[in-house]
């Protein structure tokens, strides 16, 4: 498969993030703060902004795990604004820069936003396809053992009782599911014993790595497939907003009047 485009997948960036509207919970109130409300909505914003917190968590986890966050954070703003903080001479210097932030990244959001469309995905998913190499793949469970002698012990005893679940229990030092893998994933000692088994063989003598010794079971081997698009698409989504992103500064570079200077105050020429 194309590395560089299998590595780009992988990194599945934040920088596509669609601005959605969310509906109110029941009555759309989550705390009430000295008066002061906190909705329902704002929780919900920042559960769609973090798709990491996303993926692994449910909303009503998110929201049992923050509601006391954002009360406390309401708690200290109204202090802050007792305290007159918005005519602190650093807070008027923090929110011009924050504002200057801001800006850059609503602007940089919507052009990319206007670029990174269905068309463009579907269109980047088959580049993917095409350039798409299927490598062989093995699914493998394995008994890791200290030394040689156990690891013949278990060999020994597999093929009697045939229970590779029930010894990797009593006897390994780590999960005995590895799932699917390449060869080039594990370290070569492992990756060369497992990839010389057929589906259902073991392996006869133990195999020696720098963790221990292996007792590896082949379960099954396959020809790796593309993902399917549904699968990938929002790392598609994130490689294209990357990509875009770069571009459009690029594309304002070309067109700015820059000077610059080095640390001596002299014109750095490029």
């Amino acid at each position: 498969m194309n590395k560089k485009l299998l590595a780009m997948l992988m990194m599945s960036t934040a920088l596509f993030v669609s601005a959605n509207s969310f509906a109110a919970g029941k009555n759309g109130v989550a705390a009430v703060v000295n008066g002061k409300e906190i909705k329902v909505d704002d929780i919900k914003v920042a559960y769609e902004a973090n798709p990491i917190v996303k993926e692994k968590t449910s909303f009503d986890e998110f929201y049992g795990k923050t509601l006391d966050i954002f009360v406390d954070g309401e708690i200290v703003y109204q202090e802050a604004v007792k305290a007159n903080i918005q005519n602190e001479p650093d807070y008027k210097k923090q929110l011009k820069t924050m504002k200057e932030e801001l800006a850059r990244k609503i602007y940089l959001e919507k052009e990319v936003r206007k670029l990174v469309n269905d068309e463009a995905v579907k269109k980047l998913y088959q580049d993917y396809k095409n350039t798409f190499n299927g490598e062989k793949e093995v699914k493998a469970k394995h008994i890791l053992v200290k030394d040689e002698a156990t690891a013949k012990e278990v060999i020994t005893k597999f093929q009697k009782n045939g229970d590779f679940e029930k010894l990797a229990k009593e006897y390994s030092k780590e999960p005995a599911d590895l799932g699917y893998f390449t060869k080039e994933m594990m370290v070569p000692e492992f990756g060369d014993a497992a990839f010389k088994l057929k589906k259902g063989e073991y392996t006869k003598t133990p195999v020696k790595t720098q963790f221990g010794y292996h007792v590896i079971l082949v379960e099954d081997v396959r020809e790796a497939k593309p993902q399917p698009l549904e699968k990938i698409e929002n790392q598609l989504k994130g490689m294209l907003a990357q990509k875009t992103m770069g571009d459009i500064i690029k594309g304002l570079q070309s067109n700015a009047k820059v000077v610059k200077y080095d640390v001596d105050g002299n014109v750095i020429n490029h």
